[in-house]
């Protein structure tokens, strides 16, 4: 077959029929959606250089097959997964880059989701590299099953997902792209909003990166839509009663542009674009001001058709023609072809006072850079002469590092996952005249870093512009920074306090946990010598049950003040024998009991008069033995609550609180079971404890709130669930907290976080 031949064979391609399909669970819209985007496909198939016309056939018989089989299920929102992958596969076509194996891997994966195919079978017929995407795509089916968005683990395995192959990362995008286009006016309001809300959060992030603007900006606006219909309705009406005299407005901007690039010679397309509606909808926020004062509404366009070893001469050359006409903002000027954005972006960005006074922003790019802007990294790799891989790989390693050493909860993860992608950018140099990127904010330390880890853990200072800084420094764009460096020097922990990049972040954690290791590594190693000498044989689980008693919550903090001496050796070898002495005896005197049997110990003393029964106390806490009682769920009691135990008909003792919704009802039904109960002292665990928060309906709340209890000691976030309604959001943060005193201190801070108007400890 000649190459042309083979080029031209998909379409030609029999697609799809509706006979196929009937009788197949599909309704009749679908029956008909499906075979137009097949034949959609075929058509984006001449474009796909490494397509044959055997491909196509295959497809057609495994697709065919599956149909009549009933294969294909619907997803929770009652879509088709055919037609939801074929929908997903043209947006790839049309908004990407039309590329074989990611085609084929979309288009494979509903079947393989239930069984037909194996990505073995995908492996032997299309190629290990297709499988690998299949298998991407079924791990990340998986794990939505679980309920990714608020399980840490669930949500850390997603991301290594993507992280494993950049083209999931596309494909994921793409298909939210098409999820969020066919759930308008979905009927459950609740599922639209957490997809609309990841949507923008996740994915929109990701397309960022990517460099994807398109997409993100459609994200956005959708997931807007969806969780703010109102507002986002107010000013789509707005935009659309301006449309006539912003039309006129530009035309007459664009006429004298339009004439002295023509008399120049140059090729060139000139457009205007309205900002997205989200965009819009966030500068009015930041500003605080309503569309008719925010005055970039929209961009100007200009782009040029030009060889590469022109490109820069010419952008600039239209620059020269612009500012000639229009008075130029000068803060407002940047300068992405000169150096362009991580993610590839090129494109010459200025403001200037058009007729009337009005502020517009112009864009210069040419052709190439046009596709870049649009289509991103992925357009960028299938140019022509252009390659960008190392600055992707940079990316997808630095994504890697952060979640192979994060142990927080999913929105500290997600904090540092984003920490560079919105952040302008500022510029440095090394003495030799190197050029580094770094987010606006980055420190000197973060410069070490970014240059080499082990620099980075050494750093003590350096010179920047030929005069010492300390480490905290801030950069500024134009610096030439020399780092200094001392063999003695090691992390600490104060330094996440102001490094700002994730990747300087990731090692300083990384590090600091190495220390500790080393440093509890030397702490057990004097406790053993210790023991040895005087001839004591140490069990695991008696140290263990030490260690505890004694307040430590691990191991590792307890060897670790061992091995600063703030432990006594000798001291604790006493300890440990007369505790494994006083455990024998406990054992060898007494067994386990039920709560019905158990005979409490009197402590007149402590006993609450109030309560009815005898003035026997329980005390409960760790190490206690020989009783059986459960924190009640009602009420979910922590460390500090005043407290009261009431013996279950099964035998079990439950600890309520006091003030426990049912607390009245047992007082009167069953005064006779109720035990006065106290705390045996501090008990070094966590509780679980659910807070209700309700404030104004804001994304960066929410954000503020997870920043500060992500910030508190010996507090986790557990579980997070949010809810909207009529601009105000409620959410349910279930958090694992040691005691009271903490969590009224908790409280007190979400308090202060802005727009929070409510926090309540959940029963």
């Amino acid at each position: 077959m000649s190459e042309k031949e083979k080029h031209q064979a998909p379409t030609e391609a029999i697609p799809l029929t509706e006979m196929e399909l009937k009788d197949n669970m599909l309704t009749a819209p679908e029956i008909k959606s499906i075979p137009a985007a097949y034949r959609q496909l075929l058509l984006f198939a001449d474009e796909m250089g490494d397509a044959t016309s055997e491909d196509i056939t295959s497809l057609r018989t495994i697709l065919g097959t599956a149909a009549k089989e009933g294969q294909f299920r619907r997803d929770k929102f009652g879509n088709s997964t055919l037609l939801r992958s074929m929908q997903t596969a043209m947006e790839l076509c049309r908004r990407v880059s039309p590329d074989r194996n990611m085609v084929v891997s979309i288009l494979l994966y509903p079947i393989c989701l239930t069984g037909h195919h194996s990505p073995e079978e995908v492996a032997a017929r299309w190629g290990e590299d297709i499988a690998r995407m299949v298998r991407g795509l079924l791990k990340v089916s998986s794990l939505y099953e679980r309920g990714t968005a608020v399980e840490s683990e669930n949500f850390r395995r997603l991301l290594m997902t993507f992280a494993d192959d950049i083209r999931v990362i596309i494909i994921m995008i793409l298909d939210r792209l098409v999820l969020m286009k066919i759930i308008n006016h979905h009927p459950n309001d609740r599922l639209v909003r957490d997809v609309a809300y990841e949507a923008n959060y996740l994915y929109a992030s990701l397309a960022h990166r990517l460099g994807l603007y398109a997409i993100k900006s459609e994200l956005e606006d959708m997931s807007l839509k969806y969780t703010d219909r109102p507002t986002y309705t107010s000013i789509a009406k707005q935009l659309n009663e301006r449309k006539n005299a912003r039309d006129a407005y530009i035309a007459s901007f664009i006429g004298p542009i339009k004439e002295k690039l023509e008399a120049l010679g140059l090729k060139f397309d000139i457009k205007g674009r309205t900002k997205s509606i989200f965009s819009i909808w966030n500068k009015m926020r930041k500003q605080k001001n309503d569309i008719d004062h925010i005055y970039d509404l929209f961009a100007i366009r200009i782009i040029i058709d030009t060889p590469p070893e022109k490109e820069k001469s010419d952008c600039w050359m239209a620059y020269s023609v612009v500012t000639d006409m229009y008075q130029p903002n000068p803060s407002r000027m940047k300068d992405w072809i000169s150096i362009p954005k991580s993610n590839g972006y090129e494109s010459l960005h200025i403001t200037v006072a058009g007729p009337e006074g009005k502020w517009v922003e112009v864009q210069i790019r040419t052709r190439r850079m046009d596709l870049v802007a649009e289509k991103g990294l992925a357009a960028h790799w299938r140019y022509k002469g252009i390659k960008s891989e190392s600055n992707l790989d940079a990316w997808m390693n630095n994504v890697r590092d952060i979640l192979e050493t994060a142990n927080s909860g999913p929105m500290e993860l997600m904090r540092n996952f984003k920490m560079d992608i919105y952040d302008k950018e500022v510029f440095v140099f090394t003495p030799k005249g190197d050029l580094y990127r770094l987010p606006a904010g980055a420190t000197l330390l973060d410069f070490a870093f970014n240059i080499h880890s082990k620099l980075g853990c050494s750093c003590v200072g350096g010179r920047v512009n030929g005069k010492n800084e300390k480490i905290t420094y801030k950069l500024k764009s134009g610096d030439t920074v020399e780092v200094l460096t001392s063999s003695s020097q090691q992390p600490k922990a104060d330094w996440l306090n102001f490094v700002t990049t994730s990747k300087a972040r990731t090692k300083i954690r990384q590090t600091i946990k190495e220390q500790q290791g080393r440093t509890a590594d030397l702490g057990r190693e004097m406790l053993e010598r210790r023991f040895k000498n005087r001839k004591i044989d140490l069990d695991e689980a008696t140290l263990s049950r030490l260690i505890k008693k004694l307040g430590f919550k691990n191991s590792t903090d307890f060897f670790r003040d061992i091995a600063g001496e703030k432990l006594d050796v000798n001291s604790l070898a006493e300890k440990y024998l007369n505790f494994e002495n006083g455990n024998k005896e406990c054992e060898s005197h007494s067994a386990p009991v039920s709560a019905e049997e158990f005979t409490l110990r009197t402590t007149p003393e402590n006993a609450d008069s109030n309560t009815p029964g005898s003035t026997d106390v329980l005390v409960i806490g760790n190490n206690i033995k020989g009783i059986s009682y459960k924190f009640a769920r009602c009420c979910n009691p922590i460390y500090g609550d005043d407290v009261f135990g009431f013996i279950s008909s099964e035998g079990v003792i439950k600890i309520h609180r006091t003030d426990c919704p049912n607390a009245h009802n047992i007082r009167e039904r069953y005064p006779y079971r109720m035990i006065t109960t106290r705390w045996s002292g501090k008990i070094g665990e966590q509780f679980a404890v659910t807070l209700r928060v309700v404030g104004r309906d804001d994304i960066g709340i929410v954000t503020n709130i997870t920043s500060i209890i992500n910030k508190e000691k010996n507090v986790s976030l557990r579980n997070i669930s949010i809810d909207s309604h009529d601009g105000l959001f409620q959410g349910h943060l279930i958090i694992g907290i040691s005691d009271t005193r903490m969590l009224n201190s908790l409280i007190r801070k979400i308090q202060t976080v802005k727009g929070v108007k409510e926090v309540q400890r959940n029963n």
